[in-house]
């Protein structure tokens, strides 16, 4: 398949049941469509299908403004919850930082060397100053937000009106050091944070502080969905590795800052590609 060649993406859960696959591709293969890429996962214990399915849009029948109302007549009866998504559309991204540099520095050279398909980060916002150099160095626009107990309210109806501003699709805590309000949450739900332990065990604050304190052999770190719950959202991409008893904290850091940027690239990575599908507060990622 050629790069510049479009592609639909369809990303389905439903009740388990017999045929769901042939009927799906059967929809992809009556309006002429080829099928480039079919993945599937059955969960027994919830009763659940899920099945990402993309396909070639040059050659298909239904144009794209027909695509998803086709498709809903299929996914009624099959009490189907379903996404619908083409490769050629280009989220607009802001990424969220306070004091640490290290993510938003990986996250910018992935995307100007176009490791993260062709998305734009469009927008930085921080509750601290001290990075405003990066955003000028690569052009791109930043917004000093403090945020203080008395004005955190107030001061995220800023930081929303913002997005909305920028026509943001997708906000990456990439070391933003604050807790978003439900409020927050409820009104734009499209978060990844990267969390600096590999959850469940030492969320919150200090993780490594806390692991060295356990003495723990390895550390780890979470990239997740943003939820109303700290540290609970669904899990998109974790990993770990080995450390010793001649670790002190700052190696523990150190080590961890490695984790924190592949981690959080590869989740960004993976949900850009539409390859996250979220069932209660689970995912299955089609990587």
């Amino acid at each position: 398949m050629s790069i510049a060649s479009p592609t639909a993406t369809l990303l389905i859960s439903c009740p388990d049941q017999k045929g769901l696959v042939a009927k799906i591709a059967s929809f992809v293969y009556s309006n002429g469509g080829n099928i480039i890429h079919a993945d599937q996962h059955t969960d027994d214990s919830a009763g659940l299908f899920l099945l990402r399915l993309e396909w070639q849009l040059e050659g298909f029948n239904l144009p794209r403004n027909l695509i998803a109302p086709a498709f809903g007549s299929i996914a009624q009866p099959l009490q189907a919850q379903w996404q619908l998504h083409f490769s050629d559309d280009t989220p607009r991204i802001a990424i969220w930082v306070s004091r640490q540099d290290h993510c938003l520095f990986d996250l910018i050279w992935r995307q100007k060397s176009r490791r993260i398909l062709r998305q734009k980060i469009s927008l930085i916002i921080s509750n601290h100053p001290h990075l405003e150099a990066i955003a000028q160095q690569f052009g791109i626009a930043y917004h000093h937000i403090p945020i203080t107990a008395e004005t955190k309210l107030q001061q995220e109806a800023q930081q929303l009106e913002l997005l909305k501003q920028y026509n943001i699709d997708l906000v990456v805590l990439a070391k933003y050091m604050q807790v978003l309000s439900s409020h927050f949450v409820a009104n734009f739900p499209q978060i990844i944070n990267i969390h600096h332990s590999f959850l469940p065990a030492f969320a919150g604050a200090n993780p490594y502080h806390r692991a060295f304190e356990r003495g723990v052999k390895i550390i780890g770190a979470t990239a997740h969905y943003v939820t109303q719950e700290l540290d609970e959202g669904p899990i998109i991409e974790q990993d770990v590795v080995r450390v010793s008893h001649r670790d002190r904290v700052a190696d523990l850091i150190r080590k961890g800052k490695d984790l924190e940027r592949m981690v959080l690239a590869r989740a960004v990575r993976l949900h850009l590609q539409n390859r996250v599908l979220v069932y209660g507060n689970r995912t299955v990622v089609f990587a």
